[in-house]
């Protein structure tokens, strides 16, 4: 089978013919039927994950069709179409008893310390599978375990409340494009923030206001006040997410654009304003289940920019590269 195979700490990756996986205990081996580009994988290829294991199958955003299920496996069948959480926890550690296994302390990495999916098929776990609901599209299921139920449990951990304004930044993206439709289908009032008039031609089709540019707290506060910032971004926007937060307010930091580049970040700001800056990574099973019934209700749409064949993988990451153009989720396709 074809797959993208990084074959060593910073040294790119190569589209490679590979063997077939064949299911261990415990496991199922899917055909891949789409998976998602996420700008982790940028960044992994460009050696900002040094802790993973090589050499190694990219990415960790997938829907997939059970196409063998090995020993010990009784929740899944051939037909089945399944997505995965991005990990694999031990499911006997005390954060994953008491529902937090996102915190797992011997969880694996898909595309990490195990292969991922950017291959024809896959070898998965089966403890970390979700099956998806029948009327749930592949697209729809494949924004979910990296994006929506990331975003609809960071919403949840700051405590988002019916009626809020939740601003997102980086709206128009894979992630901030999604971010909007779950705080949305939350009950919140949500404000865009894009860099383009034509990105906000399509970050209104589902923001309540958008504003465009790099300077948006003022325009914001004007608008209402806001509780939560979903920050998508990083350094190049956070201190005016800060800005606009009314006092008491929270971010979610989800995205850093660039994580060679630091932020100086004034504490007496964040005191006086009595501000909550919550780190934000993952999601539990629990959550992706919850959050695939949100896209089962119409709640939550997937906006796919661009879709690629496995071997035009290079054209998909060029369009990652680029800003100017770029809008939604790039998929990278075995079923067209």
């Amino acid at each position: 089978m074809k797959a993208v195979v990084l074959p060593a700490h910073n040294q790119g990756y190569r589209i490679e013919e590979i063997a077939d996986p064949k299911p261990y205990k415990g496991e199922v081996v899917i055909k891949v039927n789409k998976a998602a580009l996420c700008y982790r994988d940028l960044l992994q290829i460009k050696g900002f994950y040094p802790r993973s294991k090589y050499p190694l199958i990219l990415g960790h955003e997938v829907v997939g069709t059970v196409e063998e299920v090995g020993e010990n496996v009784n929740d899944y069948r051939e037909g089945d179409r399944v997505t995965s959480m991005l990990f694999v926890p031990d499911w006997s550690c005390e954060y994953c008893k008491s529902g937090e296994e996102v915190y797992c302390k011997n969880r694996v990495l898909y595309a990490q310390e195990l292969d991922g999916f950017f291959a024809e098929k896959a070898r998965v776990k089966a403890s970390s599978l979700v099956k998806i609901p029948e009327n749930v599209s592949d697209e729809g299921a494949v924004i979910v375990p990296c994006v929506a139920a990331m975003v609809y449990r960071g919403l949840k951990k700051a405590g988002i409340k019916e009626g809020e304004d939740v601003l997102v930044t980086g709206a128009s993206g894979g992630v901030g494009i999604h971010a909007i439709q779950v705080a949305k289908a939350l009950g919140a009032k949500v404000i865009g923030v894009t860099s383009s008039e034509s990105k906000a031609r399509i970050v209104s089709k589902f923001a309540d206001y958008v504003i465009v540019g790099d300077k948006f707290s003022e325009e914001a506060k004007k608008i209402g006040d806001i509780s939560i910032v979903i920050e998508n971004v990083g350094p190049y926007t956070l201190e005016e997410s800060m800005r606009s937060l009314r006092s008491g307010g929270k971010i979610i930091q989800i995205g850093n654009l660039d994580p060679s580049i630091t932020f100086n970040l004034r504490l007496g700001y964040v005191i006086l304003k009595d501000l909550s800056l919550i780190g934000h990574i993952g999601a539990n099973k629990k959550d992706i289940v919850e959050t695939l019934n949100l896209v089962k209700e119409g709640k939550i749409k997937p906006v796919i920019g661009s879709e690629f064949r496995l071997e035009d993988f290079g054209k998909a990451l060029d369009l990652l590269k680029e800003n100017k153009n770029r809008y939604g989720k790039i998929l990278i396709s075995n079923s067209f």
